[in-house]
C-alpha cells in the first residue's frame, strides 16, 4: 500500500531552474584559469549537487584555500552574469507545479531544499518568476552541518515544515541528491531530462523521469491518499 505524501521537496538547480549548464561551464572556465583543467564530465561528477562548502573544500585541497576563495568569488560573479543573460525554467516545471496544485499539493505542501545559498536562489528563482511560488519555504545547505549526500538538509526541511520524513518525497536531478533522499528515509523522483545520466539516479525508492510534466501523475501513483481517492 502506498504511503501518504504530505510534502514534496524540490531541489532548485536543474529541477526548477535550468542553471546546471551555466554552473558546469563556469567551473570549467575557472578551472582552466586557476590551473585545474576540468572537463564538463568531471565537474558533473565532482561538483553538481554539492554545496558551495563542499566544492570549496575540494578546490582548497587541490589548489589551496586562497585560490578556493578566488574561485568562489569568480564563480559568483560569472554565474550571476550568465543567469541574467540566459537562465530559463526547467522545461515542463510550471505545468508540473500546476498539476501538483490540482492534486492538492499547494504552497503549504511543497518546499525547496537546495545546496545553493538563499541569495543565489532568490536571484535565480526571481529571474524566472518562480520565487513567489516557494517564498518562505526555502531551505539551504548553508543552514546545516553537512550537505548532500548526507541527509541533513532534507531532514532539516522536513522539520521546518513539521512533516515526518517518511511522508516526504524529493525531486532531484543529481546523484548526491537522490543519495541524500535515501539516507533521509524519503522516496525520490530523479529527473534525467537535464545533464545527469539516468543511471546516476536509479536506486531504491527512486523513480526516474525525463519529462517534468509527468511528475504530478507519478506523485499521485505514490501517494496513498490520492490513489485511494482515484480508486473510489
Amino acid at each position: 500500500m502506498n504511503r501518504l505524501i504530505d510534502l514534496v521537496i524540490f531541489d532548485c538547480d536543474g529541477v526548477l531552474v535550468d542553471s546546471e549548464p551555466i554552473a558546469v561551464r563556469t567551473h570549467v572556465r575557472l578551472g582552466a584559469e586557476f590551473g585545474w583543467p576540468l572537463t564538463e564530465a568531471e565537474v558533473m561528477r565532482r561538483f553538481v549537487g554539492r554545496s558551495t562548502t563542499s566544492i570549496g573544500e575540494q578546490i582548497a585541497e587541490r589548489l589551496g584555500p586562497d585560490t578556493a576563495k578566488r574561485w568562489d568569488e569568480g564563480f559568483r560573479e560569472l554565474h550571476a552574469e550568465a543567469v541574467d543573460r540566459e537562465l530559463t525554467v526547467v522545461d515542463g516545471i510550471e505545468e508540473a507545479l500546476d498539476g501538483l496544485e490540482a492534486l492538492g499539493f499547494g504552497p503549504d505542501r511543497r518546499c525547496i531544499a537546495s545546496s545553493g545559498s538563499h541569495d543565489k536562489m532568490r536571484h535565480t528563482l526571481g529571474r524566472v518568476g518562480l520565487y513567489e511560488r516557494f517564498e518562505g519555504r526555502i531551505f539551504s545547505a548553508h543552514e546545516v552541518e553537512r550537505g548532500k549526500p548526507a541527509p541533513d538538509l532534507f531532514l532539516h526541511a522536513a522539520r521546518g515544515r513539521g512533516v515526518d520524513p517518511a511522508a516526504c518525497v524529493v525531486v532531484e536531478d543529481s546523484r548526491f541528491g537522490v543519495e541524500a533522499a535515501r539516507a533521509a528515509g524519503m522516496r525520490s523522483f530523479g529527473y534525467a531530462g537535464g545533464l545527469t545520466p539516468a543511471e546516476w539516479l536509479t536506486g531504491d525508492g527512486t523513480v526516474v523521469l525525463t519529462d517534468m510534466r509527468a511528475l504530478p501523475a507519478l506523485v499521485a501513483e505514490q501517494d496513498g491518499r490520492v490513489a485511494h481517492a482515484a480508486g473510489n
